[in-house]
């Protein structure tokens, strides 16, 4: 792809795409519920079964998501007067009456906006080989999605995609910063990047930099921070795939993010990073992160998955191809045997956000269950709690999601446990005593935390001081977790 001969073309296409409805319901509707989710498991036959009629619209969807050749017209008339450039540009590749793709054009749906993301074609399309270049372009991925549920979207004025890739961060960060700035090292992400956020309207706002990490951000100050890294934690040696290795050992450079990152934070701004990291043998993962963090940053640490060395190696071997291949055992020898060397029990997978608040407020978070999704706003709402003052005199209202479970034997008088469960956002759950399920109860705004206590107490027939002593940091407990809030 020529970055100098292109400033045309991501327009024309756009309006080619648009033109054909090539849209993410769109292809949606074209392959049904059965063919669609045969293509998210990488089948295309269910697919190539709905897409035989030669509308515009099923070609583009042969062409690009089923990585079937069409014929030259039918291309012609789902591209009309663009054959012949993207095949010069590499996005095409032509024979004798037919046409293949090089490159995968996807459509892809957020916030009600229509955005089309180009990348390397998917690999391992109907159980073919799936190994990769080492500067492959990566496109939509579950981890890719993952971060853009993560990220705060509030308005803001400069956001920063440290490790774009195809720039799928970059076009949703575009959507509510002033400007963005997209960076990477892999150079054929870099064009197909501006390429993106030109077929996408936002070239205006992004600005995409070569550069390793904050180099080519020396000095500049952003208000959120997104970055889905290269963190898979491996010996650094062999074969790197830039897209998911560094090329520094083990979780390095998560490490290198969470200390640096502050430096390049607003007052106030966010950095939100999807990672692994290494959870030591006889340590704790919590404190192993919690020594990573400047002074001055509220951190809030939620662990997803906890994976084995074992099922960690084969994961990663798998997704470079090299299953079955002839170096896959000594390769997966090599690999665990460094991960026994360095104490390494687990490796854990979470997010890890940061807010350079002056402060130093710190949850680590063990949750593998459901979550609503985005997940975005129960990280703001963190953040605000973090900074809610929370006193006797506080009146607290309980959250409307907000459920009480209990658990007893029939007929009797008081329940064995009971449980407070959120509906929305990370739908904690916590284990209270009658006290707290009563103060949380009569959480509604109109008395205060002393009150309320007060009169607990006095049904309890408790001492009134000793129960405002132990339960207050109860109730901030209870904010901080989002059960009620300031």
């Amino acid at each position: 792809m020529n970055a100098a001969s292109i400033s045309e073309l991501p327009a024309r296409l756009r309006a080619a795409l648009v033109m054909a409805g090539f849209t993410y319901d769109g292809v949606a509707d074209v392959l049904g519920p059965t063919a669609f989710a045969a293509l998210n498991r990488n089948e295309t036959t269910p697919g190539l079964r709905r897409t035989a009629g030669g509308w515009p619209l099923e070609t583009l969807i042969r062409l690009f998501l089923l990585q079937a050749p069409v014929e030259l017209a039918a291309a012609q008339r789902a591209l009309p007067g663009l054959v012949d450039r993207l095949a010069v540009e590499g996005i095409l590749e032509q024979t004798v009456g037919e046409v293949a793709a090089r490159l995968d054009v996807r459509p892809y749906a957020t916030d009600d906006q229509h955005l089309w993301v180009v990348s390397d074609l998917t690999p391992g399309l109907d159980g073919s080989a799936n190994r990769v270049g080492a500067d492959h372009v990566l496109g939509i991925s579950p981890a890719s999605t993952s971060l853009a549920q993560l990220t705060l979207r509030e308005p803001v004025g400069r956001s920063l995609d440290l490790g774009t890739g195809c720039g799928v961060q970059a076009l949703h960060l575009a959507r509510h910063s002033d400007a963005v700035v997209a960076t990477d090292v892999n150079q054929r992400a870099l064009r197909v990047a501006r390429f993106n956020a030109a077929l996408n309207e936002v070239a205006d706002r992004v600005d995409v930099r070569d550069g390793s990490f904050f180099e080519p951000v020396a000095g500049e100050q952003f208000d959120l921070i997104a970055t889905n890294p290269p963190f898979v934690i491996s010996p650094a040696t062999g074969e790197q795939l830039v897209y998911r290795d560094s090329g520094l050992p083990g979780d390095s450079v998560v490490e290198h993010i969470v200390r640096t990152a502050p430096d390049h934070l607003t007052e106030h701004g966010w950095c939100q990073v999807l990672a692994n990291w290494v959870v030591p043998a006889g340590g704790a993962w919590q404190e192993r992160i919690a020594g990573w963090v400047p002074a001055g940053c509220d951190t809030f640490v939620v662990q997803r998955e906890l994976i084995d060395p074992a099922a960690y190696v084969e994961l990663w071997l798998k997704d470079a191809g090299l299953h079955g291949t002839n170096d896959y055992l000594v390769r997966y020898d090599t690999w665990l045997s460094w991960f026994e060397e360095q104490g390494i029990e687990a490796i854990g997978f979470g997010w890890i956000n940061l807010r350079r608040s002056g402060g130093s407020a710190m949850e680590f978070l063990e949750w593998p269950y459901d979550v609503e999704q985005p997940i975005a706003p129960a990280i703001r709402d963190w953040g605000r709690a973090t900074d809610a003052t929370v006193d006797l005199d506080s009146r607290l209202v309980t959250r409307v999601d907000v459920r009480q479970e209990t658990q007893g034997a029939p007929g009797e008088a008081d329940p064995e446990t009971v449980v407070l469960r959120q509906q929305r956002g990370l739908r904690r759950a916590r284990q209270v005593d009658t006290v707290e399920a009563a103060f949380v109860g009569a959480c509604d705004g109109d008395l205060s935390i002393g009150q309320i206590l007060d009169a607990v107490s006095q049904l309890l027939d408790l001492d009134p001081a000793q129960t405002r002593a132990t339960y207050l940091p109860v109730a901030r407990e209870l904010v901080r977790e989002g059960f009620l809030q300031a």
